[in-house]
């Protein structure tokens, strides 16, 4: 038998056999070293080196136990090396290994790690019976991939659950847009005594922030302070960016200044917190205190940074931050950071500088950076540039549904309704759809949410009726339904109810029901907020005397005394 020079190199060689005593004692005892070696190496995150020690033993003919099969598999697994899992598979297979139950949960877990799912649930199929570790894997395969209702199958059928397994659930709905139902299965977990770890509430955090329901994140707030997750740092900064993504700015940085130990994400997710709801300078002035502090940014950081400048309209700050990204810290831009640079130069009407700085970029731009200059074009009216910009857009990605979406926007801003018909029609004929707005408005702990037109809500009537009242009161203040906002074909008349019934208007309608003057309504939207409910969401702020909070798909606007935040800019 000939040792491998990796093998020889990892265990010493002459000074391995001088440990045992003599050869035969080496043989008889490598196979627990090895198996012992590769654990060592799984635990300590260095995953390839123990592929590659199951390589070095197969050339010395050394032959791996289940234990160690069991390891490389987990180590395939995590590395997400579905090559090497499949190699490790079908060496199984050919030596004829019998495939024990701890096996046969490595092969699933490697296929659910890898996102092989078809062959993990053939092998998943074949076991009997199913045992707890293969279950949470094929769980957690399946939410990873979105398919939640199929997860959600195979989690029903399983008799006995343990944490980890409720934490895949939740951590599954969590990252499916689906807060709400991550959140109930929360409940019901409590309920069944199963207490969480550090992972589960930082699923549950992420889903109240997805949500951005402040009365449920004061409560997920309450149970992390009870049941002893608080001093957890990254629990913490999850917290931060809960109650950002919330509405709430002050009790993000509350957390933010108890928190004595920072490390670059609890920076960061303040310095988005900022980002997120306009406060450019803000966010600018918390990057300088971190520098202060001897913390260095990461590529993350600059993302929010120029995210900040971009929804403050600072131009110049954000060029300056890109440049120090490159010669100070040594980062090299992502697509991202090209993205929010043209994001930026686009929303300051700076559109053909945008356009030459994609021109610029070192490689090719992907859909975001188009996208985002697609959508100055869209805001800033111009056709010439959007039929472009949608065309370098649709090379790269031909059914990409926003390209047609903003297109179309465009023609229909220029009441070119021809133009509308065509792009409508190509992507009937694609199978593409556009998106759903929708809206959702927390009140006394229950979520409502709202589609345009929506009349299935059990208040409708009494919304409506408010809604049609709350127009009166704020036509005669001075504000006008904005046709223009309607970007289909119809009659003026036509047009001028449609804008009315948007979905967040719904939403503060019912807000309004359930409020008194001098509260505060949020309300969270999936899309960006249109011209004509910004302006509505202004003159309600002053006409009702409430403070209105609405956080859209890229930002929160802050309604008071008939301003916002944003300063109309957004």
């Amino acid at each position: 038998m000939q040792m491998g020079p990796f093998l020889f190199s990892k265990f010493g060689g002459v000074e391995l056999i001088h440990h045992f005593g003599f050869v035969d004692k080496l043989f008889t005892e490598l196979p627990r070293v090895l198996s012992e070696s590769t654990g060592s190496y799984c635990q300590s995150g260095c995953y390839n080196e123990a592929l590659q020690l199951f390589d070095e033993m197969k050339s010395s003919g050394i032959v791996p136990d289940q234990v160690i099969l069991a390891t490389i598999l987990s180590a395939c697994g995590r590395t997400k090396n579905l090559s090497s899992g499949e190699a490790v598979h079908s060496y199984i297979m050919e030596s004829n290994l019998s495939l024990d139950v701890h096996l046969q949960s490595a092969l699933i877990s490697m296929y659910c790690n890898c996102g092989s799912m078809d062959t993990a649930q053939r092998l998943y199929d074949e076991m009997s019976p199913k045992n707890l570790v293969a279950s949470t894997a094929m769980v957690s395969g399946y939410a990873k991939l979105g398919k939640i209702e199929i997860a959600r199958n195979i989690f029903e059928q399983m008799e006995d659950k343990d944490l980890v397994c409720w934490s895949a659930m939740i951590s599954g709905y969590a990252e499916s847009d689906q807060p709400n139902e991550a959140l109930k299965l929360f409940n019901e977990m409590q309920l069944l005594g199963v207490k969480p770890d550090e992972i589960t509430m930082l699923s549950v955090i992420s889903a109240c922030a997805n949500l951005g329901a402040l009365d449920q994140a004061k409560w997920v707030h309450i149970f992390v302070d009870n049941n002893g997750f608080y001093h957890v740092l990254s629990v913490r900064n999850a917290l931060i960016d809960m109650y950002s993504k919330c509405g709430s700015l002050a009790d993000a940085r509350t957390i933010f200044d108890e928190t004595d130990f920072k490390n670059v994400i609890t920076w960061t997710s303040m310095i988005t917190g900022f980002a997120m709801h306009g406060n450019g300078r803000s966010a600018l002035a918390l990057f300088d205190s971190m520098i202060a502090e001897g913390v260095k940014p990461n590529a993350v950081t600059f993302i929010s940074l120029l995210y900040a400048c971009s929804h403050a309209g600072l131009v110049e700050d954000g060029r300056k931050i890109f440049e120090s990204m490159i010669q100070d810290y040594r980062i090299e831009p992502k697509h991202e950071h090209y993205g929010c640079m043209v994001d930026l130069l686009g929303r300051s009407r700076l559109l053909r500088e945008a356009l030459e700085f994609i021109e610029s970029m070192p490689f090719a731009p992907n859909v975001v950076v188009w996208g985002s200059l697609l959508g100055a074009c869209r805001t800033h009216g111009d056709i010439e540039l959007g039929e472009l910009v949608a065309k370098k857009l649709l090379e790269i990605d031909p059914d990409h549904d926003g390209a047609y979406v903003l297109l179309s926007n465009i023609y229909a801003k220029a009441n070119r309704w021809g133009d509308v018909r065509e792009v409508r029609k190509l992507m009937k004929n694609k199978g593409l759809s556009k998106e759903t707005g929708f809206s959702w408005i927390e009140v006394n702990g229950i979520v409502h949410e709202f589609m345009m037109g929506d009349n299935s809500h059990p208040r409708s009537s009494e919304i409506y009726e408010k809604l049609y009242e709350a127009v009166k009161e704020l036509e005669n203040a001075g504000y006008a339904p904005d046709a223009a906002a309607v970007l289909v074909d119809l009659q003026e008349e036509e047009k001028r109810e449609a804008v009315l019934l948007h979905s967040e208007k719904l939403a503060l309608s019912l807000g309004l029901i359930n409020s008194s003057r001098g509260s505060c309504i949020r309300i969270a939207k999936n899309m960006r907020v249109c011209e004509d409910c910004h302006t509505f969401m202004k003159f309600a702020s002053k006409v009702f005397e409430r403070e209105i909070v609405l956080r859209d798909r890229t930002r929160f606007h802050h309604f008071k005394d008939g301003v916002c935040s944003c300063r109309d800019f957004w």
